[in-house]
């Protein structure tokens, strides 16, 4: 292989790990990020109608601004613009935030977590990855209301916010070229793959239990207006007694 077609293969390898670090494994990252840009762009345009309204006072109070100040205006404006389109920068999460990240943020951060990872796991394991991006997905709405003082909240947070990291972060830390060797009878890569689904499996029995709770609430409520509204029908359709 020539030193060119090296370096094509190099360049296309590192432009395919790019894409894969990019790319979500669930709704709930992209709606960080996104919320992440819309106060970016609140803040930019906060920050130039500010630089608008005192050129606009300058210039009816002080003097006209003619053409050098309204060059100067633009420039800043283009400033502005550039300052708050990159401050500031996402807070990308370490694995240390997540355990004492806000439950409500949990599934989509610990989703931006390991979106990051993605790209450094054997092929199968990033299969497993995508997996858990979706039970993450469906367990993201029950955090939203669940109590954190729970025992059902200190459970998926453990869970959640810190076995499943340390999974992907331990296979990590075991160099490249161990991690096909077997150890005990089995490699690192099988025993990330078997945690994987496991985690997976937990994750999104978590979310079916949390949801089956509010639908017998909702069950319940059903059952009670039933037996209210009934009961009131049958009062009003009662013959009068003399």
């Amino acid at each position: 292989m020539s030193e060119t077609d090296q370096t094509i293969m190099l360049g296309s390898a590192a432009i395919e790990r790019s894409r894969e670090r990019r790319r979500p494994i669930g709704t709930k990252s992209l709606a960080l990020r996104r919320q992440h840009l819309f106060k970016k762009i609140g803040r930019m345009f906060m920050a130039g109608g500010a630089v608008l309204i005192a050129a606009a006072i300058f210039g009816a109070v002080i003097q006209p601004l003619g053409f050098t100040g309204v060059m100067a205006v633009t420039l800043l404006l283009i400033g502005v613009a550039v300052l708050f389109g990159k401050w500031p920068p996402f807070p990308e999460p370490r694995q240390a935030d997540l355990p004492k990240a806000d439950l409500r943020q949990l599934a989509g951060r610990t989703e931006i977590w390991l979106e990051a990872q993605r790209p450094a796991l054997p092929a199968p394991a990033r299969q497993l990855v995508d997996g858990i991006g979706v039970q993450l997905d469906l367990l993201a709405p029950q955090l939203q209301t669940l109590d954190a003082a729970t025992p059902a909240a200190a459970n998926i947070r453990k869970l959640v916010g810190e076995d499943l990291p340390e999974l992907v972060a331990g296979y990590q830390r075991i160099p490249a070229g161990l991690r096909g060797e077997a150890h005990g009878g089995r490699t690192p890569d099988d025993t990330l793959l078997g945690g994987l689904r496991m985690l997976e499996r937990e994750i999104g029995d978590a979310a079916r239990s949390l949801a089956a709770g509010e639908i017998d609430k909702l069950a319940t409520r059903e059952r009670y207006l039933q037996l209210k509204y009934e009961g009131l029908e049958s009062d009003d359709g009662a013959a009068p007694t003399s």
